[in-house]
């Protein structure tokens, strides 16, 4: 085949240092949002749709075919981090925290994960992102110890 192509979609979580709820600003988290869009586009991760909450974000995309998971993560969050403390002063000392989740979504999901990460608002009136985390890393049978999530 002469051609590579991919069609991999991933769905990242990664929370603020702590879980400070710094994001409660719902304008600038719009705009967080679109900006971290625009970091996917850039490294040709096309976003099907990004989300979170106050402490927290979510990023659907399609891998690019020339970039490792951690490279993209490590993009999104150094990208959107400077841009955050451009944004007021109030974001002068503001980290993302140092690890995060990535699970492969498939083609037959995609609408459910979309659907799910653009109700997050609705969803964590009821749900903890400590809750929401650990059940996705259950339900993907992801190994991990509690120690080491949380930072």
């Amino acid at each position: 085949m002469p051609q590579s192509l991919s069609a991999v979609h991933v769905h990242v979580v990664f929370s603020t240092k702590e879980r400070k709820a710094m994001l409660r600003d719902e304008q600038l988290r719009a705009a967080l949002h679109a900006y971290l869009g625009g970091i996917c586009n850039r490294l040709d991760c096309p976003p099907v749709r990004v989300g979170g909450a106050d402490d927290h974000v979510h990023v659907l995309a399609r891998l690019g075919r020339q970039i490792t998971q951690a490279e993209f993560i490590k993009e999104l969050k150094r990208a959107s981090n400077v841009w955050l403390k451009d944004q007021s002063d109030r974001f002068a000392t503001f980290q993302w925290q140092a690890g995060y989740a990535i699970f492969s979504v498939s083609q037959s999901n995609l609408s459910q994960v979309d659907e799910y990460i653009a109700n997050q608002e609705t969803h964590h009136q009821r749900v903890s992102f400590v809750d929401e985390l650990l059940a996705l890393l259950q339900r993907h049978s992801l190994d991990y110890d509690e120690q080491y999530i949380w930072d």
